[in-house]
């Protein structure tokens, strides 16, 4: 029996932005790569479309998939929310219309439309595994109109390792501190705009200079980072 492993991401620059979705879809012998693009849409939707056209393509309806994302909004809506959503009419516990209901739809429809088991898996995005850093490749060079190669042939001539779900630990661990220093407190904001560089108390401030303009800028959480700062951006 066929098994069929599948990566999809979806990338928006600005949300509501430009977009573009990526999707693999691999089974035993063969690859396609899948992308695509909208001038306006969300983060979510793209990473929707992804799913839904990584399901739509993929071969074999009777045989198992594994389907990997890093978007928990793809995987919490089709196995826990998609039933009550249905049940109430597509309107949520709040009294809202479903946003995305329209691509909700659809997916359903693509899952149901499988008579193999679909596994949901959640992969960390750019930690380095394999598949989903070429998913993200072909959905953020499609949201940039970068020119993009789409494979199709077999398995064996297909470059991207896609059993290979292992993390990268210089990756994982540069995610990790990204991350923990994101939460630190901000001594400063340094910006630099048309070649002259300003300091701000508040974040606020940054953004009112940087916002729509070709601009650098970063946080800094001391005195000491905010004068290595200015030096880099001098």
């Amino acid at each position: 029996m066929q098994k069929i492993t599948i990566f999809s991401d979806g990338a928006s620059k600005g949300n509501p932005g430009p977009g573009g979705w990526g999707a693999l879809v691999a089974n035993e012998e063969t690859v396609i790569e899948l992308g695509g693009r909208e001038d306006h849409t969300t983060n979510n939707r793209m990473e929707l479309t992804g799913a839904l056209e990584a399901l739509t393509h993929a071969p074999h309806k009777d045989a198992d998939a594994v389907l990997y994302t890093d978007s928990r909004y793809v995987i919490n809506g089709i196995t826990k929310w998609v039933k009550g959503w249905e049940a109430n009419g597509w309107v949520t516990q709040n009294k809202k219309p479903v946003l995305n209901k329209d691509l909700w739809e659809k997916l359903v429809d693509a899952v149901r439309a499988r008579s193999g088991k679909i596994k949901w898996e959640y992969v960390g995005g750019h930690v380095g595994i394999a598949g989903n850093e070429r998913v993200d490749e072909i959905a953020s060079n499609f949201a940039e109109k970068i020119p993009v190669t789409l494979y199709s042939g077999t398995r064996a001539a297909y470059t991207v390792n896609v059993a290979d779900i292992s993390l990268d630990q210089v990756k994982q661990k540069a995610k990790s501190e990204s991350s923990a220093r994101s939460k630190l407190k901000a001594y400063s904001y340094v910006s630099k705009v048309d070649g002259t560089i300003q300091v701000h108390k508040t974040w606020a401030e940054c953004e009112a200079r940087v916002k729509g303009k070709a601009a650098r800028f970063k946080k800094a959480t001391s005195s000491a980072e905010e004068t290595q700062i200015i030096q880099q951006f001098s």
